[in-house]
């Protein structure tokens, strides 16, 4: 009997998804794994700044419609690789969300050459920068949630 194995965009897409159920920003629940040559370098869930109290146990921090106590699930991953000594030059990032603007520019600046994505979150000019710049954009649908592939956003 043949097994059927998970793609692996799809298991570490999986495995975000297991990370964003440590977030501790209960507006938002996303997870980010960096992997390079099918190895995890880093992994990163939205949440506060460590050290400070959590959005779900004390409220949010609200500007503009957003929480902004919360570093989102890419900046953090970026953040633990750079604890941890761990180059992630040339890296996929898999999240579960696609990125903000601004963890965007953190990834590109990262060099992270590739960007899977669960759902398509506010940002389109992400999308047009990364062309202009080379960086892959793919939608990897969740299992978990079983999410439709938006047209016209990074498919391959």
């Amino acid at each position: 009997m043949s097994h059927s194995r998970v793609p692996w965009d799809q298991y570490f897409m999986n495995i975000a998804e297991v990370v964003a159920s440590r977030s501790t920003c209960d507006r938002k629940f996303v997870g980010a794994v960096i992997v390079r040559d099918k190895t995890i370098l880093s992994t990163g869930y939205n949440g506060s700044i460590r050290g400070l109290p959590h959005c779900s146990d004390v409220g949010h921090l609200m500007e503009n419609d957003h929480c902004v106590a919360t570093i989102h699930a890419e900046a953090n991953a970026i953040v633990q690789a750079a604890r941890n000594g761990v180059m992630i030059d040339g890296a996929t990032i898999y999240a579960t969300a696609s990125p903000c603007w601004s963890c965007f520019k953190q990834i590109a600046n990262a060099g992270i050459r590739r960007v899977c994505y669960g759902e398509f979150y506010r940002d389109e000019r992400t999308f047009e920068v990364a062309r202009k710049l080379g960086i892959e954009m793919v939608h990897v649908p969740s299992h978990v949630r079983g999410e439709a592939a938006e047209p016209g956003r990074g498919e391959p």
